[in-house]
């Protein structure tokens, strides 16, 4: 059933590469806080840069409750579970530190990926536990295309435009935690 790997090895990649869509949780320090998980789409989005590292597109969302929690503590899990093919459940346990788009380093680590309309940042996972599980119970699921309302959201507004709209709703969390910083 369920094993540990000691990093993220070929069939882990594989099995990443293969999913087109996975999860992110993550979680604020306080007891009463929401904890969060986010679902991700476009597989070009996600980044396997080495055995214990990997990275993540992050597109403008109408919250930014990952990006507080991990400024806050760096505390994040991501989950890929297959829906088709064997019932595989994979999970890359983390520290995560968010790489702001617009900075340099954000220019280093986001060729990685695509470029994208509505790119806000780059979340990059240094692992420390890999585990496999069955999937036993997961249901099976067609795909049926990758939804394109995010981007074509994104290219029909101006940078400005975008950058009051994550003034507006990507500054903190729901709780009140800091997530980004006011868009220049």
């Amino acid at each position: 059933m369920g094993r540990t790997l000691g990093a993220i090895d070929k069939a882990a990649r594989e099995f990443i590469a293969a999913q087109r869509m996975f999860f992110v949780a993550t979680a604020p320090v306080a007891a009463d806080g929401h904890i969060n998980i986010s679902p991700k789409g476009h597989a070009d989005t996600f980044a396997v840069l080495d055995d214990r590292t990997v990275a993540y597109l992050d597109l403008t969302g109408s919250g930014a409750e990952t990006a507080a929690h991990v400024r806050e503590n760096g505390r994040i899990t991501v989950m890929f579970c297959a829906f088709e093919g064997g019932p595989n459940i994979l999970r890359l346990f983390g520290t995560g530190r968010l790489i702001p788009a617009g900075t340099p380093e954000y220019d280093a680590v986001a060729g990685a990926f695509p470029q994208r309309s509505g790119a806000r940042a780059v979340m990059v996972v240094d692992v420390h536990r890999v585990a496999m599980s069955c999937g036993f119970a997961v249901p099976y699921y067609d795909y049926a295309g990758d939804r394109d309302l995010l981007e074509a959201w994104a290219e029909a507004r101006t940078p400005d435009r975008i950058r009051t709209y994550r003034n507006e709703k990507n500054r903190t969390s729901i709780d009140g935690l800091p997530a980004f910083d006011p868009a220049d």
